[in-house]
């Protein structure tokens, strides 16, 4: 019987928030961001949710 994982849902649930956020708050006129300081703590934690699903699924391949 094989053991097989589904990418991991809260992970996928916080890139697609702070994602979402990311967009609504970036003015695409100036390149610039509605408010800097909240926007960066939703970068860093869209990207670090992007790379533990990467991280995951990299690992999940190699089984």
């Amino acid at each position: 019987m094989e053991n097989k994982k589904g990418l991991n849902f809260f992970f996928l649930i916080i890139a697609i928030i702070t994602g979402s956020k990311l967009v609504h708050h970036f003015d695409f006129q100036n390149f610039s961001f509605q408010k800097p300081a909240i926007d960066t703590i939703y970068l860093v934690a869209f990207l670090a949710s992007i790379f533990f699903l990467i991280r995951e699924f990299r690992n999940r391949n190699k089984d």
